[in-house]
């Protein structure tokens, strides 16, 4: 690399496609070697997550840097004033589903990806690739794990400084070719990305949280009865007026029986965090 070309960078989800694709510039397969990855931690996600990110740490040759916004769990609990009314609101942070007045199924708007991925992201880049003010040159090429079943998700970058790319894509891998190429080189599988409580969960992810990541699922019946206590609370200073649910059944999500309930859309990321998240 020459000293004024651009560096590097894998944003990593420490879901399947981002850790393969880690794990790939490792062993050389795709380049040239990356400076770092960075992790956008929502303080939120499983234990799993965690734990798998603690592993792949150390399989890479190059560092990786785990940046947070602080808690979403936090944020989204924390209620806003109305500048205008002086009255305290709930933000439509998470795409929470809701029960409207009328009966009818709402979904809230999210800035959760922006808030605690893209941002925190963003600015680990900029300060590892050393961005100016005001700098219209390409300093950061961004290496975003989509694979070529999620080729919607593709999105070009909306700075100057940096630029996107897509390596499975360019090696035409799937998920599936992903999980593949961890099983021929003795790598585990990785656990999916997504925050505990995330409302794109479909019903597969959902059941198998409930079965196998106990903790996870109490942390998101919790989140549910007190985002529902917070929004009742205060419904006079905001736009939100439903009742929220993480599910699309809009019961609450400890009495959901998700094997039978085909409702829940398929988590196949064409929604989930606009590339950032899950992958």
């Amino acid at each position: 690399m020459k000293l004024n070309d651009p560096i590097h960078l894998i944003s990593l989800g420490a879901g399947v496609q981002s850790s393969t694709l880690a794990l790939m510039a490792a062993n050389g397969e795709v380049g040239p070697m990356p400076s770092a990855a960075i992790f956008a931690d929502t303080q939120a996600e499983p234990k799993s997550v965690y734990k798998w990110l603690d592993w792949l740490e150390t399989q890479l040759p190059f560092p990786v840097y785990r940046v947070t916004a602080g808690s979403l769990t936090k944020t989204a609990l924390t209620p806003v004033t109305n500048r205008k009314t002086g009255k305290d609101y709930v933000r439509k942070l998470i795409p929470l589903y809701t029960l409207n007045p009328d009966g009818s199924i709402g979904l809230l708007g999210r800035d959760c990806t922006k808030d605690h991925k893209i941002i925190p992201l963003t600015k680990k880049a900029r300060e590892l690739g050393k961005i100016k003010h005001g700098q219209k040159t390409v300093g950061v090429i961004q290496w975003i794990g989509i694979s070529l079943d999620e080729v919607s998700r593709m999105k070009p970058s909306r700075l100057h400084w940096s630029e996107h790319r897509w390596p499975l894509i360019e090696k035409e891998m799937s998920r599936h070719d992903c999980l593949r190429w961890m099983e021929r080189n003795g790598h585990p599988e990785p656990p999916r990305s997504a925050c505990s409580y995330c409302p794109f969960h479909s019903n597969q992810e959902w059941s198998r949280i409930k079965k196998h990541e106990p903790e996870a699922f109490a942390d998101a019946v919790k989140f549910e009865k007190d985002i529902q206590k917070l929004h009742l609370s205060h419904q006079g200073g905001g736009k939100i007026k439903g009742i929220p649910f993480l599910h699309r059944q809009l019961k609450p999500i400890n009495e959901i029986e998700f094997d039978e309930d085909p409702r829940q859309g398929n988590l196949d990321f064409i929604n989930e965090c606009e590339g950032m998240c899950g992958v």
